[in-house]
């Protein structure tokens, strides 16, 4: 059979044979230390799971949702206001998603025409390059270095570009890169949209995870953000929910409305349960958020001030739950160095390669581990003499 051509947009999995290496070196009786997969490893919280298991007591909630609850729409709303200080969020300006993979994925099939261009940054999370492919789309990359400190500069991007580009997706705090944004840099990315008449899509999953200054927010509290753009919002990280897949698209009405028809083409609705326990979430008490970002940033301490205290430069890690870690000694190539030291340390990371050619000569690593757990791992980078 004849697959379709549209695969062929889609390079191999870059893990497999990091996995394969993994399964071996634990069988041989090695201990790992896997840094690779952004999966908390904190359990959700008591009400939310109560919430699930009440409504899946029910039988009638088994059936097909057909959409969004009316008060799980308005419990979003009013979370915006609550945790963010976004007043003016009304229902026909929310939509659910299966999280903001799936939501992503879909958003392009909804908003591009073929050949259309969209603004990527470089390095990403990956969907952001799928989304785009699978609709047909034109990436455009925009580079997140350390000369700019890992943010968006929108200075440097062609302005014919940006005039081309049907809308530019903005990722902060950022996966991979841990980036966090200012209020400067939001002005001035809403100037920019404006400027060249272009939607932003801002990816906003790490929005409870954020150090060294004030809580983290939403691009949506920014004057003009609702007239130029949206944001995917998830639950997964904040309340340790990630494989039930509760994620939202809030904001611009047009472009919720596009991507929720889109949507209803492709599913039946959120599952009653998930959206009950959605609800609780968001109408329910935010301390354990709060408690539970303080301890990620015990874990960014632990991990960053062990690896600087080894020698290498120190990663830039401002938010989300990894770290950007800079390759020691020299080293060009991040698949090689991953290789190296799962073999040397027995320590698991992600390449940096694997999320935009922005992304060599850095590893992703993943706050998934207790500070002594991560302690432990650079103890073990040292022993090897990985420098």
């Amino acid at each position: 059979m004849q697959f379709s051509q549209r695969l062929d947009r889609f390079g191999a999995e870059v893990f497999s044979s990091l996995n394969a290496k993994r399964l071996k070196l634990e069988a041989e009786g090695r201990t790992i230390y896997n840094l690779s997969v952004g999966t908390p490893d904190f359990a959700p919280y008591d009400h939310v799971v109560q919430a699930l298991r009440d409504a899946a007591a029910d039988p009638a909630q088994w059936k097909y949702s057909l959409g969004d609850l009316p008060e799980l729409k308005q419990a979003v709303c009013d979370y915006y206001e609550r945790r963010f200080g976004v007043e003016g969020i009304t229902p026909d300006m929310v939509a659910s998603c299966n999280g903001t993979q799936e939501g992503v994925g879909h958003l392009g099939l909804a908003l591009l025409d073929p050949g259309d261009t969209v603004l990527v940054p470089d390095p990403c999370y990956p969907v952001f390059e799928a989304g785009v492919k699978i609709a047909d789309g034109e990436l455009a990359y925009y580079p997140l270095n350390a000369e700019h400190d890992f943010l968006p500069y929108v200075a440097g991007i062609d302005p014919e570009v940006a005039d081309r580009a049907k809308y530019m997706i903005v990722s902060l705090p950022a996966n991979p890169v841990g980036s966090v944004g200012t209020p400067e840099l939001y002005e001035e990315i809403i100037a920019f949209a404006r400027e060249h008449d272009l939607i932003i899509v801002h990816d906003n999953a790490y929005s409870d995870i954020v150090f060294d200054g004030p809580r983290g927010g939403s691009f949506l509290s920014y004057p003009g953000a609702l007239e130029v753009g949206v944001e995917f919002f998830s639950l997964s990280k904040s309340f340790n929910v990630t494989g039930a897949r509760i994620g939202f698209l809030v904001g611009r009405a047009d472009v919720v409305a596009a991507f929720a028809k889109l949507r209803s083409q492709i599913d039946f609705g959120m599952f009653f349960p998930i959206q009950k326990a959605a609800i609780a979430a968001l109408t329910g008490p935010l301390d354990e958020v709060e408690n539970q970002r303080l301890k990620y940033q015990e874990r960014r301490d632990a991990l960053c001030d062990g690896l600087e205290a080894i020698g290498w430069e120190r990663p830039n890690a401002h938010g989300s739950m990894f770290v950007w870690v800079k390759l020691p000694g020299g080293r060009t190539d991040s698949m090689a160095f991953c290789e190296e030291l799962m073999e040397r340390a027995g320590v698991v990371v992600t390449p940096g390669a694997s999320f935009g050619p922005h992304g060599e000569g850095y590893v992703r690593m993943a706050l998934v581990l207790p500070p002594d757990g991560l302690r432990a791992a650079v103890a073990a980078i040292e022993a090897a003499g990985i420098r």
